[in-house]
């Protein structure tokens, strides 16, 4: 019997946003909510911790499928959380991040004493920023007291951000643009 109380579950979270009557009338025969937490649990919409509350009255159940259903439109192309583990631990990146916000405060104050390299400095700024935020998104997924769902949107920006090809093969940007930097013989 439980089998096909996960297939209905699984319907019920893949089916569109709005739900139909039949969907309506499966809920009021069959209490489907630990069904339906833990198919949520393992597509990783669903926190582990929020299962105190998501699911737990019947009262509440239409509201609760739908806010899982959002989520999974919203995460269904998103990296899974074990793959925050391709980067560095936090401590790492918030070193990181520390540096860039140096360097950038660095170029700020370079702008006020050469205002004529104005235009190319802000231009460096702008792509420190840009560097920034990817590596901000970076340490939002491998904040472990974050829900799984924040951090699963944070790799998907950083997915966005620096393109598939290179988020798979672990090519990431620097955290600040090295390539800016002169070479010294």
């Amino acid at each position: 019997m439980a089998l096909s109380e996960f297939i209905l579950a699984g319907m019920l979270l893949l089916s569109p946003l709005e739900m139909s009557d039949s969907e309506k009338s499966i809920q009021d025969e069959a209490d489907l909510s630990p069904f339906v937490q833990a198919i949520a649990l393992n597509f990783e919409i669903l926190d582990p911790r929020e299962h105190q509350y998501i699911l737990l009255r019947s009262s509440d159940f239409q509201s609760d499928v739908k806010l899982l259903k959002k989520r999974y439109n919203e995460l269904y192309d998103a990296p899974l959380v074990f793959d925050s583990m391709r980067f560095p631990d936090r401590l790492v990146i918030q070193e990181m991040l520390g540096f860039n916000r140096a360097y950038r405060h660095h170029l700020s104050a370079r702008v006020n004493l050469e205002p004529a390299f104005g235009e190319d400095l802000h231009a460096v700024i702008k792509e420190t920023d840009q560097l920034y935020q990817v590596w901000d998104y970076i340490r939002d997924s491998r904040c472990e007291y974050y829900y799984i769902t924040v951090r699963r949107h944070a790799l998907k920006k950083v997915l966005e951000s620096i393109g598939t090809e290179a988020f798979y093969n672990g090519v990431y940007p620097p955290s600040v643009p090295t390539w800016r930097f002169a070479a010294i013989d």
